[in-house]
C-alpha cells in the first residue's frame, strides 16, 4: 500500500513551484509562466490527493479532483506554457503534429477500450485534433506568433469539458475499488472523460519534452553537420521536404553539438536555458514514465519519480531567467539574491531559428 510521505513532498513541490511562479507571473505577465503555474498547480493538487488518500483512504471526490487534475489536466498546461515559451520559433510544426496525435490515440484508445459510453464521440475528438493541428501548422508557416493561442483554444477547451464531465460522472455507492497495488480501478468513469486523457496528455507530454530539447538546441553554440531550412519564402516541395528532414536534421546537430556545449558550460558562457530546458526535459520524462513503475507493481517507485521529476522541473525553471528574473519570497520584496542580468529577455526571434 503507498504511504502518504512521497506524495505530501511532492505536492509540497508542486505548490511552492506555482506559488512562485504565478508571483514571477504576476510581476512580468509571461503568459507561459501562467500556464506553467496552472500545471503546477494541478500537479500538486493531484499528489494531495494522493498523501490524502493514503492516510484516510479514498472517496468519490477524491478520486474526482485525482483523476481530473492528474491524469487529464495537468500535463496539457505544462505543454501549453512551452508552446507560448517557444511561440516565435516554429516549433508550432511540432506541436501541430503531436496535436494530431492526441486525435489518433483517443481513436486508438476507444478501439482498444471498447467504451460503450463513448458512439461516435471518439471521432469528433480526431476531428477537433485534426482541425486545431491544421491551424497551428498554417499560422506557424506563415510566422504567426499567435499559434500558441490556437493552442490554448484546445486545452482551455478539453480542461472545461473535463471539469463538466467529472462533475456529471455517476460513480457506484460504496468505497473506491482499488487494484492490487492500491491505486483507484478506472472502471467507473465514464469513457468520454478517460478519452481526454490521451488527447490532453500526448501533446502536454510531448511538448514539455521536445520543447525543452528545442530551446536548448536554439540557445546552445551549434555544429550544424546537417543543414535545413523551415523559410516559408520555398516552394512547396521544398518546404515539405524540410519539414520531413528537420526533426532528424535537429538531433543530428543537436547531439554533435554537447561538447561545444559542455566547453561552453564550463568555461561560464552557456546561456542559462540550455540547462535549464535540460533538466526540464529530464524531469517530465521521469513523470511520464512513473506508470511503469505501478506497473511492475511499486509505488514507491511512482512516487520516488514524481517528486524527482517535479524537482528537477522546478530547478530547471529556476535557473531559466526567462522563468525567474529574480528569486524572492513570493508576493512580497524580499530578494534572495540580486536580480540576474538577462541574457536575451525574449523567446528566440526568428533571427535565431536553427538551421
Amino acid at each position: 500500500m503507498p504511504t502518504a510521505a512521497l506524495p505530501t513532498l511532492t505536492a509540497l513541490v508542486a505548490f511552492v513551484m506555482a506559488i512562485a511562479l504565478a508571483d514571477q507571473w504576476r510581476e512580468r505577465r509571461r503568459t507561459y509562466q501562467l500556464a506553467w503555474a496552472i500545471g503546477s498547480l494541478l500537479f500538486g493538487i493531484a499528489s494531495a490527493c494522493e498523501a490524502i488518500a493514503a492516510a484516510s483512504g479514498w472517496n468519490g471526490g477524491l478520486f474526482r479532483v485525482w483523476y481530473l487534475a492528474g491524469a487529464v489536466l495537468n500535463v496539457g498546461w505544462f505543454g501549453l506554457g512551452t508552446a507560448f515559451l517557444l511561440a516565435r520559433t516554429r516549433f508550432g510544426y511540432a506541436y501541430a503534429v503531436t496535436v494530431a496525435l492526441a486525435g489518433i490515440f483517443t481513436v486508438l484508445s476507444q478501439a482498444k477500450n471498447h467504451y460503450p459510453d463513448v458512439g461516435g464521440l471518439a471521432v469528433g475528438y480526431l476531428i477537433a485534433a485534426l482541425v486545431l493541428a491544421i491551424a497551428i501548422g498554417v499560422e506557424t508557416y506563415f510566422q504567426n506568433e499567435r499559434w500558441p493561442r490556437i493552442a490554448a483554444i484546445g486545452v482551455v477547451g478539453a480542461s472545461i469539458l473535463g471539469v463538466v464531465l467529472v462533475v456529471a460522472a455517476t460513480l457506484p455507492a460504496g468505497p473506491i475499488a482499488l487494484d492490487e497495488h492500491g491505486v483507484p480501478v478506472l472502471t467507473p468513469l465514464p469513457g468520454v472523460l478517460r478519452l481526454l486523457t490521451p488527447f490532453m496528455n500526448v501533446p502536454g507530454g510531448i511538448s514539455l519534452v521536445l520543447g525543452a530539447l528545442f530551446s536548448a538546441y536554439v540557445f546552445m553554440p551549434k555544429r550544424r553537420v546537417l543543414g535545413y531550412s523551415l523559410d516559408p519564402g520555398q516552394t512547396g516541395d521544398q518546404i515539405l521536404f524540410n519539414l520531413i528532414i528537420a526533426p532528424v536534421a535537429i538531433v543530428v546537430n543537436f547531439v554533435a553539438s554537447l561538447p561545444g556545449a559542455v566547453s561552453a558550460l564550463l568555461r561560464g558562457r552557456l546561456h542559462s536555458r540550455v540547462p535549464a530546458t535540460l533538466l526540464i526535459a529530464l524531469g517530465a520524462l521521469l513523470i511520464s514514465g512513473t506508470d511503469f513503475g505501478v506497473k511492475g507493481g511499486s509505488t514507491d517507485i511512482f512516487e520516488a519519480s514524481k517528486l524527482i521529476g517535479v524537482g528537477l522541473i522546478f530547478v530547471g525553471f529556476l535557473v531559466s531567467i526567462e522563468a525567474f528574473r529574480e528569486i524572492r519570497i513570493p508576493f512580497t520584496r524580499v530578494r534572495l539574491g540580486r536580480p540576474r542580468a538577462s541574457e536575451d529577455d525574449r523567446a528566440p526571434s526568428r533571427e535565431r531559428q536553427p538551421g
